[in-house]
């Protein structure tokens, strides 16, 4: 072991050790004369200046210097070394080209840097910045062949903003401006900033275009700024419109027709100026909607519903966009396009035309896949989906799914069987809210009504059978791009089982007839083979910004699953009391459930991030209910969950599911979840990208389990967390994302207390050790 051991840290420092050299070796590749570019370093000479301000300013002037030196890791230049001891290749494709242009990277010299293109930089950037008196000034410093540049900045006072004003004239463009003129970014007492000056200009753009000046533009407005009246570093502004504004600029637009071409399609119509169609033979009026649909393949009212705008609605750019959103989320469409064209100069008004370009309206798609597990499962599946995105002829979509799908046991410490599942389901979803109320929403999102129904068979050879019949009603809603709602008013589950074994039903009872293989009973199981009825509402709740280019994103999706209330309300159950109630001679399921979700990514910088998860969940059954229903109970262990884990293998609690006695594993499950993840995703090239990763949590039982000792939920539950970490390759092609997790457990929940940590028991030269633990996990996607 001493050996193993000994030899890893040689190789270790064998290979940090011909880093360092090749790190090193780069400037003996340089041609006489030149110098390996190692970067530029800004020095800020301010006496006024307060520390966090001197740091923004130079963290911002090094972002603009230019260019680059060469990419490193850790102080060392591995790519660079690539692209210096790659021969020059004969052809521009091959492992030769793709090592040194595509792996490797060309150095970056001294002569490559334009000082004095620099400095120009630096000056003009803090101008912008109100540091008008701003100089610089370089310096070269040298050593064994590689330079950095050395600038220094003396930026001067900065100016501070006295006062705004905004001039006063007659005209109507001008009152629209005056109207608004409170909300200004320009407050007296900050400094001049060139940034904040744009989006003044855009924040006036953005309210004129919502009042009607459709061709106006942030270039028509011209912010003076005038130093020359005080004596002291300010500056006063003044915000107006360019004198050379068009005159059109300065019009209200009104809307006069609205006009829908349905089935626009550029290959097949004669088109005249604008790209609008000459021909509008078959035209529909519709709620002063004008509809050119000669196929009929749209009900008019579908338009009706989507438009923002009516006849003599003054231009809004809100309503623009939200219509076009609208037509696009509408899900039936491939192009969308929106055409503004005067028809009354005079009085300011034009037409407003939506040329569409409908998407196929059917398609019908094979999946097959191949898949494996961490429970050494290896199997196959095959789905064949039909979707038609217009049933109704109102953008209404039904989809419909056959699939059958296979798993079967390779290796693992006991037998658990095969699996055998195949199903089929299918979904309406209506792009608007179907109630006996009416909803209005303003969102840029067409909000869906859905239906679902579907049934799906599963087999345990050798162990039980059970056909598992859902269906819901429901609605589905966006407030804008960050928030959405998932309302089931009704989601029904019935599980109804076929097949049970002797062998599975042994199991369940004991038996110790035997005395050399005495089976304990195990009534937890009988669970998994109950008959089950659920139904009840359940409602879901998702946050997200990670669409933003901000350096750090949020998602949270909190849902509540509430089954049975009013049911067992009104019959009065209490299976507790020995009062349990039946639908159809099967006992429905009465709980509530709980689950949050918090994820937060964090950009370290263009090449790396930090994502985090937390999830807790809790569901609580009373009433008609003992027990949580097994499949709305929690697990955790898998590609996606404590990766150190194999799937639904950990908990409840320190339960030790080593102990029993099946000659097959079965789900261990929860009716409380805590999960908490880190990961550190690194970019190495282009597709390829590395993580390191920490998981940990577990799950826990409301009440108390004989079969399963230690599965309650107690003060000390912090004891009975498990932990694992690992390293993983994803390789991300776009079109999907492979990922490659492998991991180790390094506290495991069931073990004796003061045991349960591992770390003195890793031992990667074991190989009955990497059996055990050596989990990897493949997968596609993110796990989060």
């Amino acid at each position: 072991m001493i050996k193993l051991k000994t030899s890893y840290y040689k190789i270790f420092a064998a290979f940090s050790l011909m880093l360092i050299i090749s790190s090193c070796c780069n400037t003996k590749f340089l041609q006489e004369g030149q110098m390996l570019y190692t970067g530029a370093k800004i020095t800020i000479k301010n006496d006024t200046l307060k520390k966090k301000e001197k740091s923004n300013l130079k963290e911002a002037l090094q972002d603009q210097l230019r260019p680059k030196p060469n990419s490193s890791f850790l102080g060392l230049r591995p790519r660079l070394y690539i692209y210096n001891i790659t021969k020059e290749p004969k052809k521009q494709k091959g492992i030769r080209y793709w090592l040194k242009y595509k792996i490797g990277e060309k150095p970056v010299l001294l002569g490559d840097v334009d000082r004095e293109f620099n400095k120009k930089i630096i000056v003009n950037y803090s101008e912008n910045k109100g540091f008008f008196n701003a100089k610089a000034s370089s310096d070269t410093i040298s050593k064994n062949r590689k330079a950095s540049v050395l600038y220094t900045v003396k930026p001067g006072a900065r100016y501070l903003i006295s006062k705004v004003n905004f001039p006063e004239d007659s005209t109507v463009i001008n009152s629209e401006i005056q109207n608004i003129k409170d909300k200004t970014f320009l407050k007296a007492g900050n400094p001049f900033d060139l940034d904040v000056i744009k989006a003044e200009r855009e924040r006036i753009n953005e309210h004129l275009k919502n009042r009607g000046f459709y061709y106006f533009s942030p270039d028509n407005i011209i912010v003076q700024a005038d130093s020359t009246v005080q004596k002291e570093p300010k500056v006063e502004l003044f915000v107006k419109l360019k004198k050379n504004t068009p005159q059109i600029s300065k019009e209200q637009f009104t809307i006069d027709k609205t006009i829908v071409f349905a089935d626009y399609n550029i290959a097949d119509l004669k088109l005249g100026k604008y790209g609008i169609p000459y021909n509008t033979d078959s035209v529909k009026v519709y709620n002063n909607l004008y509809i050119i649909d000669p196929q009929n393949k749209f009900k008019p009212k579908i338009f009706d519903r989507t438009l923002y705008f009516e006849k003599g609605d003054l231009y809004n750019r809100t309503d623009h966009n939200l219509s076009l959103n609208r037509l696009i989320s509408l899900g039936v469409f491939k192009f969308v396009k929106n055409e503004f064209i005067v028809s009354d100069s005079l009085n300011h008004k034009f037409d407003a035309y939506y040329l569409l370009t409908p998407r196929p309206f059917q398609s019908l798609r094979l999946e097959t896949l191949g898949k494996t597990n961490s429970a050494n499962y290896t199997g196959g599946e095959i789905n064949l989906n039909w979707t038609n995105r217009n049933f109704f002829r109102g953008a209404e979509q039904i989809k419909g799914a056959i699939y059958g799908a296979f798993d079967v046991q390779v290796g693992g410490p006991k037998d658990a069987n095969n699996i055998i599942r195949f199903g089929a389901n299918a979904q309406l979803s209506i792009p608007r809210i179907v109630a006996p109320f009416k909803f209005h929403s303003s969102s840029a999102y067409v909000p869906r009504t859905n239906f679902n129904i579907g049934y799906e068979f599963l087999s345990r050879t050798a162990l039980y059978t059970l056909h598992n019949f859902n269906t819901s009603f429901g609605y589905l809603w966006k407030e804008n791009e960050r928030k959405e709602h998932d309302l089931k008013v009704l989601d029904v589950t019935l599980v109804a089982p076929q097949n049970v074994t002797d062998k599975y039903l042994l199991q369940i009872k004991g038996d110790d007839s035997d005395p050399n293989n005495i089976i304990p009973p195990n009534p937890s199981l009988q669970r998994v083979v109950d008959k089950q009825l659920i139904f009840g509402p359940a409602y879901s709740f998702t946050y997200t910004n990670t669409m933003l280019p901000k350096k750090n994103t949020f998602y949270y999706k909190g849902s509540v699953d509430i089954a049975g209330t009013i049911a067992g309300l009104v019959s009065g159950a209490d299976a507790k009391a020995g009062k349990q109630k039946e639908f159809f001679n099967i006992p429905f399921s009465q709980y509530a459930k709980m689950e949050h979700d918090f994820r937060y990514y964090r950009k370290v910088n263009s090449k790396s991030s930090i994502a985090t998860r937390a999830i807790v969940g809790i569901g609580f059954p009373y009433g008609n209910s003992v027990y949580m229903p097994y499949t709305k109970q929690f697990y955790v262990g898998g590609s996606n969950s404590i990766r150190a884990f194999r799937a639904r293998t950990l908990g409840p609690g320190s339960y030790d599911p080593r102990k029993q006695n099946a000659t097959f594993f079965f789900d261990q499950s929860g009716d409380i979840k805590l999960e908490f993840n880190a990961e550190y995703r690194a970019n190495i090239y282009k597709f390829l990208n590395v993580a390191a990763f920490a998981d940990a949590g577990n799950v826990w039982l409301v009440n108390e389990d004989p079969t399963r000792p230690g599965g309650k939920f107690s003060k000390d539950f912090a004891k009975e967390i498990a932990v694992g970490a690992g390293v993983g390759v994803r390789l991300d092609f776009s079109i999907l994302i492979l990922r490659l997790d492998l991991a180790i457990p390094l506290r495991i929940p069931y073990y004796e207390e003061g045991k349960r940590w591992t770390f003195d028991q890793i031992n990667f030269g074991s190989g009955a050790w990497r059996k055990d633990n050596l989990i990897l996990n493949i997968a596609i996607g993110y796990p989060f």
